[in-house]
């Protein structure tokens, strides 16, 4: 190993801080053991990504974390297409957030989100099992005494055509690792994958249905102890006092702890009982700066941006504000996007167990190395005494990754509980009163439209949260938040506007209410999405010209972008009368690097709204296993209509009103419609697929009402208006 060199708990925080998606360290720390499968540290690892056992099992290793979205079974088919392996015989593995420290990073990006899990490590993991194929047949080739390059390799086993020779890889492994790795491979055109490209079965869902599988809630470590906990629900408040000798009798309760100095845990053998002598302590809590904070009062600050004179330029093109002051006719709407929770399904938890020499923490989470980073902060841990055991989230759509907050929490009461692992579990209440919100804003947007139906001028201000602002201020670009303008950029491979209009401004009038925004899953795309698709059928209406064809004009230099809005046309039947009743709308936008459209079938009787029917497209380039690209995109949907109809956090007295599922609802299974999914890999890149289509559910079926009632639903969410 290189030499050791030291490195503060502040340099290490530092340099999570700073970068975008996880860590970017290029120091040694001292190799600490990971927590890897079991048999895996006693079989030859070939490199890095891939372990071989003498059973031929192939263990691959995998970095990002997987929430139910397919990375760890997408990340294994890449690695086994390059190796060549029986994808029978593969199985997967975490390795550890210190481990790829110590290794000096060599799994890359921990981080998982943004739907980059696939797509910024399809390169480097498919070199991994391109070098160990080649270090696989390079050691055969020895064995025999023939040249590499007349062996080659093929479902688990490397042969030698001239001599009619063959031996399985379990059989190499141990001298393939002492192979020197080949300085360059070529990798698989994807036209001649077999492994990858393929709707293969997941290799997590056995362990979900026989119910093997351990999320961080069934965590069960010996002489483990649980806690409870409640932080102050206003904004910005902390504890001022709290009664630890009121419960302290109470049954299994061990122990009374603050934590920061916002929240108090209870300590208890057993989660219910630290839940129920929490309930019962009385707390005091200062409540802040932020009381007189609510929903009416960031509506007015968000109001007042829309026509205020600050504001940053996200695209430009021509003159638009003069050609809008000599146009004949123009258009103007204002549409607004509230505050949204993330919701998971499992509420946030870590373990922990902490000692003067060692902390470690099992946590369910979207970014190891944050995770790491958090715990030795929270420790007060050099971070080579500090280790992190990721575990499958249930649920994580943002809330996981840049937001360390459980895990800091956990560490800091396995602190005051020396040598004994503390489980923390919140309560629903406490992970909805204590998010990090999806930002609302607002968006005014005026068109000019000529004597013929052409948009010639375009002005979208949007005014509301930054994300960046709050949570990575060293991703702002001279003051402005780059993520604001999510699919409304002129020219980028992350998300473009798939419109051309002479005459464009897009900006962003920056105000900041004292609630927490996060990544949530979509992030800007959802509302920008909302706002330009109604806007564009608006336009259509306003000119008396279909929408798909006031599109299509729109969109001659963007082919990607109209050819997936076409693919879902075609399939819906557009052209074509729908049922009685029944009626339609579209959407498209580009985000994530992909390209995404969707056609909604609707009905409204009686006010009641009932949505038939979704055709959804996604154009991401290359697709590695399009039967999950199919899951993701219905569950996207799923996701995009619950927070359509239902998504709606408010504020009131400077905290958060909604505290559980009967107050958030989220969209049952008899309201989910049928989803049927257009996939369209036109190829030479590589885009998202998690979360590009959630931001076209809400306008596609948006413009499908007004088609249905003639109402413009212009702010969400829909449980808040009429359609009778």
């Amino acid at each position: 190993m290189n030499a050791i060199i030291s490195i503060s708990r502040r340099s290490f925080i530092i340099g999570v801080a700073s970068t975008a998606g996880g860590l970017s360290l290029g120091f040694n720390v001292p190799f600490i053991k990971p927590a890897l499968a079991e048999g895996s540290e006693t079989a030859p690892e070939i490199n890095a990504w891939v372990v071989i056992r003498p059973d031929d099992t192939v263990v691959i290793r995998i970095a990002r974390s997987e929430m139910g979205q397919g990375t760890l079974t997408g990340l294994a088919q890449l690695v086994a297409e390059e190796l060549n392996c029986d994808w029978s015989k593969v199985t997967t593995e975490y390795p550890s957030p210190a481990q790829n420290l110590a290794r000096d990073r060599v799994w890359g990006n921990f981080s998982t989100g943004g739907s980059r899990g696939i797509r910024e490590s399809h390169e480097y993991v498919r070199i991994g099992g391109a070098v160990a194929r080649e270090m696989l047949i390079a050691a055969a080739a020895a064995e025999w005494g023939v040249p590499a390059s007349e062996c080659t390799a093929r479902m688990g086993m490397v042969t030698h055509a001239a001599s009619d020779r063959a031996t399985f890889y379990g059989q190499l492994a141990a001298a393939a690792a002492r192979m020197t790795p080949p300085a360059n491979v070529t990798l698989k055109d994807p036209k001649d994958w077999t492994i990858a490209g393929k709707p293969l079965p997941r290799l997590d869902t056995a362990d979900k249905l026989n119910g093997s599988q351990v999320y961080g809630t069934d965590l069960k470590l010996p002489n483990m102890l649980n806690a409870a906990i409640r932080a102050c629900p206003y904004f910005g408040g902390k504890v001022e006092s709290f009664d630890a000798a009121a419960v302290a009798g109470m049954p299994g309760v061990r122990t009374v702890v603050q934590v920061d100095e916002t929240a108090v845990a209870v300590v208890a053998d057993t989660w219910w009982r630290a839940k129920t002598a929490l309930d019962a302590m009385p707390i005091v809590w200062d409540e802040g700066p932020n009381r007189q904070v609510t929903s009416a009062s960031i509506a007015a600050m968000l109001e007042e941006g829309l026509a205020a004179n600050d504001a940053f330029v996200g695209a430009r093109q021509g003159d638009a504000g003069a050609a809008l002051s000599a146009a004949g006719r123009t258009v103007t709407a204002t549409y607004a996007y509230p505050y949204q929770n993330h919701a998971t399904m499992e509420p946030m938890n870590a373990t922990a167990l902490y000692t003067p020499e060692r902390c470690e923490v099992w946590v369910p989470t979207q970014n190891g190395e944050a995770s790491l980073a958090a715990a030795a902060e929270a420790a007060g841990l050099p971070v080579q005494q500090c280790e992190v055991h990721k575990i499958h989230l249930g649920g994580g759509f943002g809330r996981r990754g840049n937001f360390q907050d459980y895990v800091r929490q956990a560490v800091s009461i396995a602190k005051q509980v020396p040598g004994t692992p503390v489980k923390l579990m919140w309560s629903r209440e406490e992970d909805m009163l204590h998010g990090a919100y999806h930002p609302t804003t607002r968006c005014r947007l005026t068109g000019a439209l000529d004597a013929d139906g052409n948009l010639t001028a375009l002005h979208m201000r949007i005014s509301g949260q930054s994300i960046l602002a709050a949570v990575r201020p060293e991703g702002m670009q001279n003051g402005m938040d780059p993520v604001v303008f999510q699919g409304l950029v002129l020219a980028g491979t992350e998300g473009t506007l798939g419109y051309t209009v002479d005459n464009l401004l897009v900006d962003h009038a920056m105000r900041n209410p004292p609630i927490p925004p996060g990544f949530w899953r979509g992030v800007n795309l959802n509302q920008n999405a909302l706002y330009v698709e109604c806007f564009m059928d608006e336009l259509a209406h306003a000119a008396g010209i279909d929408p798909l064809a006031f599109r299509r004009k729109l969109m001659a230099k963007h082919p990607k972008h109209l050819a997936v809005l076409e693919a879902v046309a075609e399939r819906i039947g557009w052209d074509n009368p729908p049922a009685a009743g029944v009626h339609r709308g579209l959407a498209q936008i580009m985000g994530f690097g992909s390209y995404v459209a969707a056609a909604a079938e609707v009905s409204v009787t009686d006010g009641q709204l009932r949505i038939h029917r979704i055709v959804a497209a996604t154009d991401p380039g290359h697709v590695v296993n399009p039967a999950q690209v199919e899951r993701q995109v219905e569950g996207s949907f799923v996701y995009g209509l619950s927070a359509c109809i239902y998504g709606e956090c408010t504020v009131n007295g400077g905290r958060m009103e909604q505290e559980n599922f009967d107050s958030y609802e989220v969209l049952r299974m008899a309201e989910m419609p049928d989803v049927e999914t257009i996939i369209l890999p036109s190829g030479g890149f590589w885009g998202g697929v998690g979360e590009p289509t959630i931001a076209v559910a809400a306008p596609a079926v948006l413009n499908a009402i007004f088609a249905a009632t003639g109402k413009r639903i212009r702010t969400l969410p829909l449980k808040n208006h009429d359609l009778a």
